[in-house]
């Protein structure tokens, strides 16, 4: 799978040891920045660039990285299209996709060990959206309310 990857300077490191790894399980993975640790990076710069191609790679997923994610999860999801979901344990990212059909997972590089990003990414690269009419429901009231910007029927 073709993986997008975004972050900042607070989560550099694990966005490395990411890159390692889903190489190693044969990813394709997309590496949209910081290329360098910076200190005073701005998250928007790369986040906003993985989220995008996420958005025009149909298939493909992203990952975006920051301190505690709140923020790159806000950015990626200005995207069009685009359902990031923060996450900070395995279920999440696995109801993530399960329910939400998210396509890029946030993730904070001071809240977790790598092992436990590591297996977050893992599940929810491999966790399948389960189109359950109540899910594609939901999902499908969101996504007109962002093209038509009207609030779906009481």
């Amino acid at each position: 799978m073709r993986v997008h990857i975004g972050g900042d300077h607070a989560a550099y490191e694990l966005q490395q040891e990411l890159i390692a790894h889903l190489q190693s399980e044969g990813h394709e993975v997309v590496n949209h920045g910081p290329f360098d640790y910076d200190a005073v990076d701005d998250y928007p710069v790369f986040v906003l660039r993985a989220a995008q191609a996420v958005a025009a790679d149909p298939g493909s997923r992203g990952v975006v990285l920051g301190g505690s994610g709140n923020g790159e999860q806000m950015a990626a999801n200005k995207v069009a299209g685009i359902r990031a979901a923060l996450c900070y344990d395995v279920e999440l990212a696995r109801l993530a996709r399960e329910h939400n059909d998210a396509q890029v997972i946030s993730i904070g590089g001071r809240m977790q060990p790598v092992e436990v990003a590591t297996e977050m990414v893992r599940v929810f690269l491999s966790t399948d959206f389960t189109g359950e009419p109540r899910h594609q429901r939901r999902i499908d009231m969101v996504t007109r309310y962002e093209q038509t910007r009207e609030l779906p029927e009481l």
